[in-house]
Parts: C-alpha cells; structure tokens; sequence
C-alpha cells in the first residue's frame, strides 16, 4: 500500500470523519444524513481520476447482492461527472500536474471493468440479469464463458465472469501460432495486440479482504492496488470514494 493522505480534521469535518470510521449499516436517518455530507466533503476533495478502474469480486458476492454492481456503476459515474481538477492549494496543484503527466487523464474515469470468480459449477444465470441492467446506463460488454454480450451505449463497462489471466495468455499464444507468426516477431507489443482485454487498469480494487486472481495479470503489472476490508455486500459510496482519494494521493512509478 503507498502513502494516505488525510487532510486536518478539525470541527464539524473531524467529528463527521470520526464517525464515518464506525461501520453502522442499520443506517437510520441521522447516519445517512451523516454519511450523505461525508461523501460530499470528500468529493469536494476529488480532482485526480483513475482513467480505467477494475472491481474483482466474487460469485458469492453477486449471488449476495446482485444489485451492488449497478449501484457501483452508477457511482463510477456520477463521480466521474462530478469531478473536476480544482486548485487546492501549492501543494494539491502540485498532486494534479505531477498526476497528470503520469495518467491518461486527470479528472475522468474513461472505463470501468468487474471481475467476477467462479468455481468449477457457477451459477451465472441466478446473476447475470442483473448484471444486463448495466446496459440500460453505460456501454455494456459481458463476457462469460465463450460468449460475449454487448449492449447499451455511453460509458464503457466490462463485466467478465470466471476469465482468467492464465488462460487469455495462452489464448494468445494459440492464436499467434494460428496466425502463423514468426518467433522473431513476436515481443510486449505482438502479445498485446492478441490480448481479449486491451486495456491497462490505472487501479484495482478488491473486496473484501481476499486474495486478488489472475484476471489481467499482464495488462495490471504496473496498477494501483486497493484491498477494502468491507464485504462487496456493504460497499458503500462513501467507501469507493475514500477508495480514489487514496489512489489520487499515491505516486505512481510505473515499475520504475
């Protein structure tokens, strides 16, 4: 884990952040409206965006709270719409240009893909309705099993179930020698262009205090990693958001 960054919490802010420590998922009124400003102060300090964000879960937590992964969409995106780079300060400036030269783009998060493991006898038609309710909000893709289901239009989401970084690097391998090509030809750039999943995820997040799997064990060799001790279940917004506010706050070497 790199450095965390908690601003002084002082008055109102300091009690609302000393609250907000304890897990109350009964949530009366007072608690939401708590919750409800918590998660404002913090968008407040929001202004450097992951470009491309990857949630691993697993199946039990689908079958658990199916509903979650539209929820954290819609999350994704309304603080996406909401953020834009601010100056706060010498200092944060200085966070929001460093960052910049570093990620695809400050301020937005460009896409956002979930990763569901299985067991040997999944259970992915009790969950995958849920799953294609995504495509009424975003640009949907599932891939599950050997087939793919595209759906929707706008922000991109990809869902994969049961896919294994294992076996899409083999899968290339395969499909180079399919293709013919020559040992000499083939190096980073070759293999990548084979790849299902072409993109590199600036953060990924894993619930639930698990180990992560294999899924984009090429494409996530140089991504953020974030471990949340709460269960996918009980994810709330106001955990992703301090999720970002960590990531905003590491500096990325990008192996270097």
């Amino acid at each position: 884990m790199n450095n965390l960054y908690y601003p002084q919490a002082t008055g109102v802010y300091g009690i609302i952040c000393h609250i907000s420590q304890v897990k109350n998922y009964g949530q009366p009124e007072e608690t939401r409206l708590i919750y409800w400003i918590y998660e404002r102060l913090i968008e407040r300090q929001l202004f450097v965006l992951p470009a491309h964000i990857c949630v691993m879960i697993t199946e039990q937590d689908m079958l658990e709270a199916p509903e979650k992964i539209l929820l954290c969409t819609r999350w994704c995106i309304d603080i996406s719409h909401g953020v834009t780079a601010r100056e706060h300060g010498d200092a944060a400036l200085k966070i929001v240009q460093e960052q910049k030269k570093l990620t695809r783009n400050g301020s937005n998060i460009k896409g956002l893909t979930f990763h569901i493991s299985t067991k040997e006898h999944s259970s992915i038609e009790q969950y995958l309705p849920g799953i294609r309710k995504i495509g009424e909000i975003a640009h949907l893709v599932i891939h599950y099993q050997e087939q793919k289901e595209e759906t929707g239009k706008g922000f991109p989401v990809t869902v994969a179930i049961g896919k294994s970084g294992r076996e899409e690097i083999t899968e290339c391998i395969r499909s180079m020698a399919r293709s013919h090509v020559h040992p000499e030809k083939v190096d980073e750039k070759m293999l990548e262009s084979y790849l299902t999943f072409k993109y590199t995820p600036d953060f990924v997040i894993k619930t639930g205090g698990d180990h992560l799997t294999d899924f984009l064990i090429w494409q996530s060799v140089y991504s953020e990693l974030f471990f949340s001790d709460a269960n996918w279940k009980y994810i709330r917004k106001v955990d992703l958001l301090r999720a970002l506010r960590d990531y905003q706050y590491r500096v990325r070497r990008f192996g270097r």
